[in-house]
C-alpha cells in the first residue's frame, strides 16, 4: 500500500496548539512577552519628600521595618511601621509632624521598639507598582535615609522600576540580583493569624495602653480565651522575631 505524502505546508499538531500564529490584540502583553523573573536588591537614598527618608537621616541609629500597606483613597496610603526606640511611642509627635502624614498612632510595643500606624500621601513609588501590577515588597527595611529595595519583576518591568529609581535616586545602585525569592517575600503571618491580629488590634488590644482585656477580646470574638491567647502569643513571637533580625548593613 502506498503512503500518501503529506503536504509541504503541514504543520505539526502540536505546533497548531501553540497558538504560534495567533496575533495578540493591540497593548496585550504576556508573561512571556516581558521576559524571565529577575530578582534583585537596590540599595537607594530616600528622597525628602517622604517622611521615612529625613526622619530616618535624623535618627540613624534607629531601624525602621514597613509591615504592611492598605490604599486609602487614590492619593493616601495606612502601613504599620515598627521602629526602635524607647519608651513605646517615643516617635510619635515627630512623624505626625511631617508635611506627607496625615496621622501617627502608636499601637504596639514589639521588642525594642514600637508598631506605629501611619496614614501618609503616597510616594510616586506606589503609582509605578500599580501601573505595572507588581506587588510592593514588604517588609521593607530602612536606616540612615536609605531603604534595600527588593524589585521582584520580569524583565521589562525591572528596567522600568530600575529607571525610576535612578531618577529618584542617581546613586540608586544595584547590590545584588538573585535566582530565587528571599523569605522575606513570604507573607509574615497566616490568613487566620492576619485575621486575628487585625481584630486584636481593632479592638485596642495593643493599644498604648490596653483598651481592652484577653477575657473581654475573646468574648467578642466569641472563642475560648486559652485559644486566643496561644494565638497572639505566636503573632507577637513571629512579629518579635522579623523585628530581631539581623539589621541589614548599609554603605
Amino acid at each position: 500500500m502506498k503512503t500518501r505524502a503529506r503536504p509541504s505546508t503541514w504543520i505539526p499538531r502540536r505546533s497548531r496548539a501553540r497558538g504560534a500564529a495567533r496575533p495578540l490584540s493591540p497593548g496585550a502583553v504576556g508573561a512571556k512577552d516581558l521576559g524571565p523573573l529577575r530578582l534583585a536588591t537596590v540599595h537607594l537614598r530616600i528622597p525628602d519628600r517622604t517622611w521615612t527618608g529625613p526622619f530616618s537621616r535624623r535618627h540613624p541609629e534607629a531601624r525602621i521595618e514597613i509591615l504592611n500597606r492598605e490604599e486609602l483613597g487614590s492619593d493616601h496610603s495606612v502601613s504599620d511601621h515598627w521602629i526602635t526606640g524607647r519608651p513605646p511611642g517615643l516617635w510619635r509627635e515627630e512623624i505626625a509632624a511631617y508635611p506627607d502624614v496625615v496621622s501617627a498612632v502608636s499601637i504596639a510595643e514589639v521588642g525594642e521598639g514600637t508598631l506605629y500606624r501611619v496614614t501618609f500621601r503616597s510616594p510616586p513609588i506606589v503609582d509605578l507598582y500599580r501601573r505595572l501590577r507588581l506587588p510592593l515588597p514588604f517588609p521593607l527595611r530602612i536606616q540612615a535615609g536609605s531603604a534595600q529595595w527588593e524589585v521582584v519583576a520580569r524583565n521589562r518591568q525591572f528596567a522600568e522600576v530600575l529607571r525610576f529609581a535612578r531618577k529618584v535616586d542617581p546613586s540608586a545602585r544595584l547590590v545584588s540580583i538573585r535566582r530565587r525569592p528571599l523569605r522575606a517575600h513570604l507573607p509574615l503571618l497566616t490568613d487566620a493569624q492576619n485575621a486575628l491580629f487585625t481584630q486584636a488590634r481593632a479592638a485596642g488590644y495593643f493599644a498604648i495602653p490596653p483598651a481592652t482585656t484577653l477575657a473581654a477580646l475573646a468574648r467578642k470574638l466569641g472563642r475560648d480565651r486559652i485559644a486566643v491567647s496561644s494565638g497572639l502569643a505566636v503573632i507577637e513571637k513571629k512579629l518579635l522575631r522579623t523585628s530581631s533580625r539581623q539589621p541589614p548593613r548599609f554603605p
